[in-house]
């Protein structure tokens, strides 16, 4: 008797508390904010966000929760996850865990097929291609270079299935996320596919961006390319530092002008997930949705950029570089490693 009292005073407190909920969402309106505070707790100002729910909100199928709702749970959670009880216990916002997980996923996929294509583009216009070019080599000396290029892990949680092949090199369990960048740190394309077993210089070797270049590098653009560090294979398309230059040597000068130059793309992925702390902890979905949120994270990093929104309040994070001797350059056909060595000499004689 006591017993049944007690779940029929739990499921009366419950419904109390679902009432309270859905009338503070109803009553809500997430614009209301004042701009700073906005910005603080959704990293879009006001008028990117509207212009995103625009986008959105013809593809979100209909639901009691309104699509601007809908939304900045999502970039609450991705500005602060990895965890989904602190977004539905935002006053303006509302909502039960259970339904922060459905409108997550619903928000997730949604935003990935409205604005990842449109706002993360490797093709580059002859200005934009001009303009890298130009900081590159008034700044080091370095030419041709419109953009760089590295890895960064995204952890997550034990897979169920092929979890050797999550478990990276530092010990835990990940996605290794290939992340290239031009020299205004917009993201230019990203895959975040592969386990993080996997080499960087493997995911390049497999991916889109790469099957790109050579297809320019044949039809006459022989002038623009990448920087990356030494796990990546040397290429015409993709410049590497010298393995153990003397002190002192050109191969030296060069190295420490790549090194300064490749900087950039430490400092975008230091601010993208600075700015998206989700990319930060342990996001507790399947390796494939993490794949999504990684993408809309990169997208939603462009856009602030485009609308030049600061972070406040955000230290940036320092990614450490790290130098590997394993011989990943066997992953690069023998001419095009000839070719970038001769480019690369080239440009060291010259600095």
């Amino acid at each position: 008797m006591a017993a049944d009292i007690a779940i029929l005073l739990m499921m009366e407190e419950e419904q109390q508390h679902s009432l309270k909920r859905r009338i503070l969402r109803d009553k809500s309106n997430p614009l209301e904010l004042p701009e700073s505070t906005f910005i603080a707790q959704y990293r879009l100002n006001k008028e990117a966000f509207v212009m995103v729910l625009d986008k959105i909100q013809p593809r979100l199928r209909s639901s009691t929760i309104p699509a601007v709702l809908q939304l900045a749970a999502t970039l609450r959670f991705v500005a602060e996850g990895p965890y989904q009880r602190s977004v539905g216990n935002d006053a303006n916002i509302s909502m039960a865990r259970s339904t922060i997980s459905e409108v997550l996923t619903r928000v997730i996929k949604t935003l990935k097929h409205s604005i990842c294509h449109q706002w993360i583009q490797l093709a580059m216009g002859a200005s934009e291609k001009q303009h890298s070019k130009d900081y590159f080599y008034n700044k080091y000396r370095i030419p041709g270079i419109i953009g760089c290029i590295d890895g960064t892990h995204i952890k997550v949680i034990k897979p169920s299935t092929d979890e050797d092949l999550y478990f990276n090199r530092k010990g835990f369990f990940s996605m290794n996320a290939m992340i290239v960048c031009d020299s205004n740190m917009t993201i230019r394309a990203v895959d975040a596919r592969y386990p993080g077993s996997r080499h960087d210089a493997f995911v390049w070797s497999i991916s889109t961006v790469r099957q790109h270049f050579p297809r320019e590098f044949e039809i006459g653009d022989r002038t623009s390319r990448l920087l990356g560090d030494s796990r990546y294979g040397i290429e015409p398309f993709l410049l590497t530092p010298y393995r153990d230059p003397e002190y002192g040597s050109l191969h030296n000068t060069f190295n420490r002008a790549h090194s300064s130059a490749r900087n950039v793309i430490e400092r975008t992925i230091g601010l993208l997930k600075s700015r998206f702390r989700s990319l930060q902890g342990t996001l507790q979905y399947s390796p494939q949705k993490v794949v999504k949120i990684v993408n809309v994270c990169c997208a939603l990093h462009n856009i602030c950029r485009c609308y030049n929104i600061e972070c406040p309040n955000i230290e940036t994070i320092t990614v450490s570089i790290e130098v590997y001797e394993e011989n990943s350059e066997i992953l690069s056909h023998n001419r095009m490693q000839n070719e970038g060595q001769r480019i690369r000499n080239e440009i060291a004689n010259a600095l």
